[in-house]
């Protein structure tokens, strides 16, 4: 018995639903989440939405297509979108600092902003701290909706997440963020320094043993003391992380919220899918389907790999003097017709297994193009055969 097709994912249907605010796209890196979200919003705009698109760091011909040349963590619009519909269609690049600073400078007054902003400590964190990317994607998903919210700006917001090294970081970070800057460990590490002074140092390290001790040698007072002057001024800002965790957890949990896994015909690539959809299903989380790129068709010729390389076998052992040239160019073409062939059985029986493990998700293909998508006409071309239909 043949295992049935998977039901199939219509994304026009979402992408045509008012009720659907937000589209997280979700998956590894390298499967072309940038380019189905920069796609998804191109059309939806050119279907009459107002849409903004969230991206994390495209390639550059991308964001060059989108005109988003430079980083910039501002919305600005998309030239080139057919405005027949009356949609229109903003993107921005997030930039992970910038969006981190405006968090400081909306929590804290003025003077305590400059002491956080100008910490060495902070600047290092701000950068390049474990989860500090994810964290932000979901912080600024929460200002565009606010925002939208607030003046109607977008309709439909459209997120690319930064890729994830396991399952949903981008989930994960803001908790872990908060137990970071509320945590006891941080409160260790700048007990010495908080209270001042050599001295100081050596009176709290009898008061908390050995371990502190050796800490503050390790790490160095220096460093202490930027720790303990950045969590002296961002006390106040706690809550307001565990806050606003909480309130970009809730939204994403939304019924307007639908969440697409985006992976490639690859091994590794549909094992992290399959993890993405378990973990979205064990959060409660609105999954739309799967959205399988680069996946390569079967030609219109019904020529199966064995039977073609037996026949270019056969070629090979009948070249004569006549027309030598000719087989050994049939025979070259039907060895890659071979590769061909067997490269969308391996994708197929890929496919199939992930269907067999999640029978309920939905599938959408898009067929692998001959060149990388460097335009408008090429984001096109993905949103048409995302949403089923061709040009």
């Amino acid at each position: 018995m043949t295992a049935s097709a998977p039901p199939a994912l219509h994304l026009d249907r979402i992408l045509a639903d008012p009720a659907v605010r937000t589209i997280v796209c979700c998956g590894s890196g390298g499967v072309g989440k940038t380019t189905t979200a920069a796609a998804l919003g191109l059309r939806a705009a050119e279907q009459g939405r107002a849409v903004c698109v969230l991206t994390i760091d495209p390639a550059r011909r991308l964001a060059q297509s989108m005109g988003l040349s430079q980083l910039d963590n501002t919305p600005r619009p998309v030239l080139g979108v057919d405005p027949a519909q009356g949609g229109r269609l903003e993107a921005m690049m997030l930039d992970m600092k910038r969006t981190f600073d405006e968090i400081v400078e909306a929590h804290a007054d003025p003077e305590r902003a400059a002491q956080i902003l100008d910490n060495p400590f902070y600047q290092s964190m701000s950068s390049s701290f474990a989860g500090t990317q994810e964290y932000m994607a979901m912080e600024k998903l929460g200002q565009l909706r606010h925002q939208a919210d607030a003046d109607g700006s977008w309709d439909l917001i459209i997120v690319d997440t930064p890729p994830s090294r396991s399952a949903l970081d981008f989930l994960d970070a803001p908790q872990r963020m908060g137990s970071f800057l509320d945590g006891r460990l941080i409160r260790v590490f700048t007990a010495p320094a908080r209270v001042g002074g050599r001295g100081a140092l050596r009176v709290v390290s009898m008061g908390l043993g050995a371990v502190t001790h050796v800490m503050s040698r390790l790490i160095g007072a220096q460093l202490l003391t930027d720790v303990s002057t950045f969590v002296a001024a961002i006390d106040s800002t706690f809550g307001g992380f565990r806050d606003r965790a909480e309130v970009t957890y809730a939204l994403l949990k939304e019924p307007g919220t639908v969440f697409l896994v985006v992976a490639a015909p690859e091994p590794d690539a549909l094992r992290e899918a399959s993890y993405f959809v378990e973990r979205l299903e064990a959060d409660a989380m609105p999954l739309g389907g799967l959205v399988l790129n680069r996946v390569h068709g079967s030609p219109a010729l019904e020529l199966t790999a064995e039977r073609a390389v037996a026949a270019a076998e056969e070629l090979g052992a009948d070249f004569g003097h006549q027309g030598r040239g000719e087989h050994r160019l049939a025979a070259g073409l039907l060895l890659v017709h071979a590769e061909r062939m067997q490269v969308v059985e391996r994708e197929r029986r890929m496919a199939r297994r992930f269907s067999a493990a999640h029978p309920a998700v939905p599938i959408a293909s898009v067929r692998a193009l001959a060149t990388d998508v460097h335009d408008l006409e090429g984001l096109r071309e993905v949103g048409d055969a995302l949403g089923g239909s061709t040009r």
